[in-house]
């Protein structure tokens, strides 16, 4: 009888699920919650199977396709969080203005938004009905993962889909939406107004379909000049994010910000991404203790050796043991030429289950 009371009130373990939600408050936790931006995609075979059956437009809209993509790295790696296979790009598809892959490479939108008549064909009404698609794949997931793997909608931010909009797609120099910022703040605000309200609508979709947490990829944020990053793009998260009203924890990764530590914080977003291009420690103590830090392997050596990526995680671990609140993450995407044997290391290094020097052994 003893032994059946002293399990009983043994701790249970810790989910995976917890485990992230913890840190995302910056609560204690075991280790370091692991997740990758892009970790479901083209460095995958189960994935790449898949691409050969369908197109990319495809995957993403299809709900039991977009799950099965979801669901394949963390069946293969364990990560404590699933993100939702999809595009930053769907949010412009749904106010009408679609976009396709060019043969050549990037992205191409069927027309580019420049003028005021341009803003006007982009329809906020009914986002939400035509994205009902990413609801019936978080729902699917969700019923798979239970309560045992976090799970993460995403979005672009208004700053970076404004960017993709009114360039046409992409580009080597995205230079019309600062040009009309500059010189049109007004038909800036019309258009930033339109996505604002087209995201938070996204998003909120994706909470009530079972979403834990969001991301917003502000990717083009580093376009900005620093005093001027507060009122192009991060007012409009500030506005989005309070538009979801706390219920879930919502992280900002803005790529190239490294001087705009007080516009990030502004937000309210629970959790700051940090890229690559820094150091993580220099950024952390930019940050309030209260704010989660999420980063900041470069995604490049995920094409290196195991040796090398146990060692490049192992620094950033010990740099972050002392913060509250730390998310293991890379300072981008991972890399179309990822080595699945790295990916596995890295994993496994931040689990702490890889002794010094062995994980060169891991299978992929």
């Amino acid at each position: 009888m003893r032994s059946v009371i002293a399990n009983d009130t043994a701790p249970r373990p810790i989910t995976d699920r917890q485990r992230f939600l913890n840190a995302c408050h910056c609560r204690p936790v075991d280790r370091p919650p692991v997740w990758l931006m892009r970790q479901a995609g083209r460095a995958l075979p189960e994935y790449r199977a898949l691409k050969e059956k369908h197109t990319f437009v495809e995957l993403v809209q299809t709900p039991d396709l977009a799950a099965e993509v979801t669901l394949q790295p963390v069946r293969r790696f364990g990560f404590d969080a699933a993100i939702l296979f999809s595009d930053i790009l769907v949010v412009n598809e749904a106010l009408g203005q679609p976009y396709r892959f060019r043969e050549t490479g990037g992205i191409q939108m069927e027309f580019a938004v420049r003028s005021a008549a341009d803003m006007e064909r982009l329809q906020v009404d009914g986002v939400r009905e035509r994205l009902d698609y990413q609801a019936q794949a978080l729902r699917l997931v969700r019923a798979q993962l239970q309560d045992r793997t976090a799970l993460l909608g995403f979005a672009g931010a208004p700053w970076t889909l404004a960017n993709f909009m009114m360039e046409g797609g992409s580009s080597h120099a995205f230079t019309s939406a600062k040009t009309l910022f500059y010189q049109d703040p007004l038909l800036f605000g019309r258009l930033m107004e339109k996505l604002t309200t087209a995201v938070t609508e996204l998003l909120r979709l994706q909470i009530e379909a079972g979403a834990d947490a969001v991301q917003l990829f502000d990717s083009l944020g580093g376009l900005l000049a620093p005093g001027d990053y507060a009122e192009a793009s991060a007012r409009w998260m500030k506005e989005i994010i309070a538009g979801l009203g706390a219920r879930v924890p919502v992280i900002v990764f803005g790529r190239g910000v490294h001087a705009s530590w007080d516009a990030l914080v502004d937000t309210g977003a629970q959790v700051l991404g940090i890229d690559w291009q820094l150091r993580l420690g220099e950024a952390a103590r930019q940050i309030p203790p209260g704010v989660a830090v999420q980063g900041n392997l470069d995604p490049f050596l995920l094409t290196a050796t195991p040796d090398r990526v146990a060692r490049a995680t192992r620094e950033l671990l010990q740099e972050m043991r002392d913060r509250p609140g730390y998310i293991f993450n890379l300072g981008h995407g991972v890399p179309p030429a990822a080595k699945l044997e790295n990916i596995a290391c890295l994993v496994e290094t931040v689990r702490g289950l890889v002794p010094a020097g062995a994980c060169g052994n891991l299978p992929s």
